[in-house]
């Protein structure tokens, strides 16, 4: 069996490569930067949400894989991915399910804020996608549970936790 490369000109493998490796930094670095510029009690809020959400939501993707099998796509289609990885599980993709729970934290903070970052994500995403190393599913995925999670953090904080105070 011929394992054959993937045909992308080399200015795109470098922006697929740099967007689906490192591109997670700049959300990171962005969102801590918006809740260290944010003052107060939305602050100490935004801590607790990404404190608590954030490896909640890491657990329930490691459970969801443990669940559901998704070969990577460059083992099913027997091609080299752009990015060395793994033949393991793909589902869900650990880069999107920051990402996304990153832009879900964001948007708590700011709808601007949150847009941005889930333009990010997005953009992740495709390039993990592009890169050969996740399914469409695999992103999609991970999107959906970062999202049930930390909305869902963001509700039992509101409502259960800190009902006395205005979350």
């Amino acid at each position: 069996m011929e394992i054959r490369r993937r045909c992308y000109t080399e200015p795109m493998q470098f922006l697929i490569i740099l967007c689906a490796k490192y591109l997670i930094a700049v959300s990171a670095v962005l969102l801590v930067w918006c809740i260290y510029a944010t003052r107060g009690d939305k602050r100490k809020k935004l801590l607790i949400l990404a404190a608590v959400s954030l490896p909640l939501t890491y657990a329930v993707g490691y459970i969801a894989g443990h669940i559901f099998y998704n070969a990577r796509p460059f083992v099913v289609g027997h091609f080299l991915p752009l990015i060395e990885h793994a033949p393991d599980n793909g589902f869900p993709s650990d880069h999107m399910l920051l990402a996304a729970a990153l832009a879900m934290v964001g948007y708590f903070l700011s709808r601007r804020l949150g847009g941005i970052l889930w333009i990010l994500a997005i953009l992740i995403g495709i390039s993990r996608i592009a890169a050969g190393v996740h399914h469409t599913l695999d992103i999609v995925g991970s999107s959906v549970i970062a999202m049930a999670v930390v909305s869902s953090i963001d509700y039992i904080l509101a409502k259960r936790i800190l009902k006395k105070s205005s979350w």
